[in-house]
């Protein structure tokens, strides 16, 4: 509990907001205050007696009127498009990005926000009529305390995704941020205690795996939501499981890209870069493996590699900037690492791979590395097999359509797929085939938050926007009611 301490206690009313020096060459930014948040300040880590209960903040939300959560969070999405920039430059500083994604990151964060406040104000049960009179309905009511568990490669969308969806269901978040990028998620709190929410309806508690620990196995938590790697998010089912507690698993992917010799060339090429290259690549459900029809290949690595060369690297808060540097120094080692084994497994690398140095010296010990193109991939390959979570691209050959959906659904994960084809019937049925939750028709990396996102196999468990997503932040109690006399046997 003592952990929990700093989480359980309320600071006083009315938000501070935290000033930040900035440092784009570093990557890192100095904190000169501590980042436990709630109720609209930071509060000290310290122990405390007569701690208020994590769940009560949740009372006074979960009674309010679906209209009225709606203004509340209505009110969250224009401050976010307020200080978008601010978000926007915050994040880049956090986690390295292109503040070109980090815009698109603080837009997603808010278009979440005002969908789920359309929902809230329509949660809905059933009525059903029932012989003589007599009728039953259910009621769709919160599950009480949420906790969402983020990642480092979007962190104010990741916190904005898991909060919206809980938060219009008439839950409270406690928010548990990388300690990687600990940051922007304290910007999303103050802004949902500006906005007008209750005490303690969005809180942020930093800490690494023993925090998340204890609040997996805390008794008043209901639900935990968690994006990140495999073997963590086993880890997690395990700890929600002592508990009985569901769990939303955002995990891992290696996801197929498949392009086929009757596609637009350019879109396909286009298509590729985005599957591979966002973020610089750190994204779950990038399309890393590119299986290309063998007549088309050389065409396509002709312009693959010419368009991969072209990508501008350097200080992210630049606007021509269109790869920032990767999270940290032993990330950075761990994906040149894997390009150096792929070749010496026989891949060969057409572009990039290796440690890159901007021109600017502000930046020289900088977390950079030149995007990387892998090609003469096998299915066997280290880097074929494995998330390497970085900017590198494998490329491999294919012939048939019935030789590539086997090869592609060749992996435990089944996160996202893709397919360029001009051949309508063709995607389709490739489509419905595939082994993965979210697929991709002529395009790639596309998540407007009307439509659900997550995986198969060991990519997770639930999904996270999307109408659906209701579903897994609420629970559903069914009443029966007698209008006539018990009929009774005894």
């Amino acid at each position: 509990m003592r952990l929990l301490a700093p989480l359980l206690t309320p600071g006083p009313a009315g938000p501070v907001f935290l000033t930040l020096m900035r440092s784009a060459s570093s990557g890192t930014m100095q904190i000169k205050e501590p980042l436990n948040f709630w109720a609209g300040r930071r509060v000290l880590i310290r122990e405390d007696t007569g701690l208020e209960p994590v769940y009560e903040p949740a009372t006074v939300w979960r009674k309010m009127a679906g209209m009225d959560r709606a203004r509340v969070m209505l009110q969250v999405a224009r401050l976010i498009e307020q200080r978008k920039e601010i978000i926007a430059e915050v994040e880049v500083v956090n986690n390295g990005k292109s503040i070109t994604e980090a815009r698109l990151d603080v837009d997603s964060a808010r278009l979440c926000i005002e969908y789920f406040a359309g929902l809230a104000t329509n949660l809905s049960g059933q009525h059903v009529q029932l012989p003589g009179g007599s009728f039953a309905y259910t009621r769709r009511e919160p599950l009480g305390v949420c906790v969402g568990i983020g990642a480092w490669n979007y962190p104010f969308q990741i916190a904005a995704w898991k909060s919206a969806p809980a938060i219009a269901c008439g839950n409270s978040m406690v928010f548990k941020p990388s300690p990687v990028t600990p940051v922007s998620a304290v910007l999303l709190a103050e802004i949902y205690a500006e906005a007008g929410g209750p005490e303690g309806l969005f809180n942020v508690v930093q800490g690494a795996q023993e925090t998340g620990t204890l609040l997996c196995h805390h008794p008043s938590v209901a639900k935990v939501s968690f994006t990140g790697s495999v073997a963590t998010g086993k880890k997690i089912m395990e700890m929600a499981s002592k508990g009985v507690k569901p769990v939303t698993l955002e995990l891992g992917g290696k996801s197929p890209l498949i392009i086929f010799e009757d596609s637009d060339l350019e879109n396909a090429v286009r298509g590729a870069l985005m599957a591979n290259f966002l973020s610089q690549g750190q994204v779950c459900s990038n399309g890393t493996r590119v299986f290309v029809q063998r007549s088309i290949l050389p065409q396509f690595l002709t312009e693959i590699v010419r368009r991969t060369k072209a990508i501008q690297i350097g200080d992210p808060l630049l606007e021509d900037t269109r790869m920032g540097a990767l999270v940290s120094r032993p990330h950075l080692d761990r994906v040149l690492g894997y390009v150096e084994q792929a070749k010496e497994e026989g891949a060969r690398v057409l572009c990039g791979g290796e440690p890159f140095t901007p021109a600017d010296l502000k930046l020289k010990n900088g977390y950079y590395m030149t995007p990387c193109v892998l090609d003469r991939c096998t299915d066997d390959m280290t880097c074929v097999r494995e998330e390497i979570f970085g900017p590198v691209m494998s490329v491999l050959a294919f012939d048939t359509e019935e030789e590539v959906l086997r090869r592609a659904n060749n992996s435990p994960l089944g996160l996202a797929a893709g397919v360029f084809t001009k051949d309508i019937q063709r995607a389709h049925r490739v489509i419905e085939n595939l082994q993965a939750g979210s697929c991709f028709i002529n395009n790639y990396n596309i998540t407007p938050v009307e439509v659900p996102f997550g995986g198969y196999k060991t990519s997770g468990i639930g999904r996270e926007n999307g109408q659906v997503t209701i579903e897994f932040y609420s629970q559903l109690k069914t009443v029966v009611v007698e209008m006539g006399d018990v009929d009774s046997l005894f």
